[in-house]
């Protein structure tokens, strides 16, 4: 075995191989200029990405589904007006105790049809307590015309504003409400629009409309709820860990003819969407690393092939072709760290700066509104994409300099001392 007296110890490889990096610095700035500007535009892909996917579970969370929704089995075959909670009062006990609970809605739903006098259209009519769905819900902060239930005045109604559009109303004006009733006949009465709401959800504009539950159970002959809907404090939307944990105490007061279910249950495309945005974000930031490899990959090769006399003269004066090769992945490496460190930085001051401002969607909000996505995005990235990104970025530098490296080692000192270049 070659033993090493050369006197090359580690910190002066590394000395070594920084200075050597710099020798032309046209070349290894436009790499690192490259490898940051890359970098900021991944990053930010990224945390837009994840920003859209969190802010259309937060607002689906928060407008549509609640944490947790206990239903009648059969109601969730057959929404029908019959198919109520078979023991509410059990349930509303059990979450009474709960400090974990934000707010519960007790809701009386029934599908049916709103006609103003110049059209009509069908809608789900949701019975609510006005101070209860306002704690769990915030519908009661989005009015945008007129206010939220109130405990008085006769037969109030609270509509978003495409439907007041689509129908040609106003607030104040007079709508008519009919749905079937419990003995399957045809049940109605006149409303008054008290006000208009607006969410971030066109799709949920178009098929919600609020009364109060006692309003509407007068209307129908029953009594009783269909849906209750389960608000959680300090919930995290990524994080469903609590609402299962809450699901399954309920779970043990619930009739049998009853269940709980968490949103993710409640909208699977949503549960999906979670699945698989790891993924997503992980081919995009493949598909930028092999680029960088690439890039890395022909400035060792450039850099190390004009260098083949000068490895020669190093093995020929006993440096061992081990560190040789370790000089060589040291200066790719070094390269890698220069550039990944200024992208992140870079990448961090920027998202810093657009989570504060948020990124207008402009004429993209009406296509994304269809998908519970704000007109403004809040771009995310967390403090483990950071490190993930760092971490692929210095594998792929090691990597990229393995042939290189290769090629300079397998050569015997006189035939690379007796290179051209």
């Amino acid at each position: 075995m070659t033993k090493d007296n050369s006197g090359w110890h580690p910190p002066m490889l590394a000395l070594l191989a920084w200075r050597n990096l710099w020798r032309n610095r046209l070349r290894t700035s436009i790499m690192v200029c490259a490898m940051v500007f890359g970098l900021v535009g991944v990053v930010v892909m990224l945390g837009f990405m994840t920003g859209m996917y969190a802010n259309m579970i937060d607002n689906a969370v928060a407008w549509q589904t609640s944490h947790l929704q206990v239903h009648n089995k059969d109601y969730l075959l057959d929404p029908d007006i019959n198919s109520r909670i078979r023991a509410p009062e059990s349930v509303l006990a059990e979450l009474s105790q709960s400090s974990e609970v934000q707010g519960v809605s007790a809701r009386f739903v029934v599908q049916g049809m709103l006609a103003s006098p110049r059209a009509s259209r069908g809608i789900r009519i949701n019975g609510v307590d006005p101070a209860a769905e306002a704690r769990v819900t915030p519908i009661a902060d989005n009015i945008t015309q007129g206010g939220w239930l109130e405990a008085g005045g006769r037969h109030p109604i609270v509509i978003s504003e495409k439907t007041a559009s689509r129908l040609k109303l106003r607030l104040g004006s007079k709508v008519v409400l009919t749905f079937s009733n419990a003995d399957k006949a045809v049940s109605g009465a006149a409303f008054r629009v008290a006000g208009l709401y607006r969410s971030p959800s066109s799709t949920f504009d178009e098929a919600n409309a609020y009364v109060r539950r006692a309003d509407l159970t007068a209307l129908a002959g029953l009594d009783g709820v269909h849906e209750i809907a389960i608000s959680l404090t300090k919930s995290d939307s990524l994080d469903n860990s609590r609402a299962k944990a809450l699901a399954r105490r309920l779970s043990s007061v619930l009739a049998p003819q009853d269940r709980v279910r968490d949103w993710q249950e409640i909208q699977p495309m949503l549960a999906t969407i979670i699945a698989q945005m790891d993924t997503s974000n992980a081919v995009i930031l493949l598909i930028f690393i092999s680029a960088l490899g690439l890039g890395i990959a022909n400035i060792m090769l450039m850099a190390v092939f004009e260098r083949t006399r000068e490895f020669g003269v190093l093995m020929a004066i006993g440096m061992v072709k081990r560190k040789i090769m370790g000089l060589i992945l040291l200066e790719s490496l070094l390269l890698g760290l220069t550039g990944a460190l200024l992208g992140l930085l870079l990448s961090m001051l920027v998202i810093a700066l657009l989570a504060n401002t948020g990124i207008p969607l402009g004429n993209m909000a009406d296509g994304l509104g269809a998908f519970g996505v704000s007109t403004t995005l809040y771009p995310q990235v967390t403090l483990g994409q950071y490190l993930s990104t760092l971490a692929m970025v210095v594998i792929v530098s090691l990597l990229a300099a393995l042939y290189p490296a290769r090629q300079i080692v397998k050569q015997r000192p006189v035939d690379a001392m007796s290179q051209k270049h």
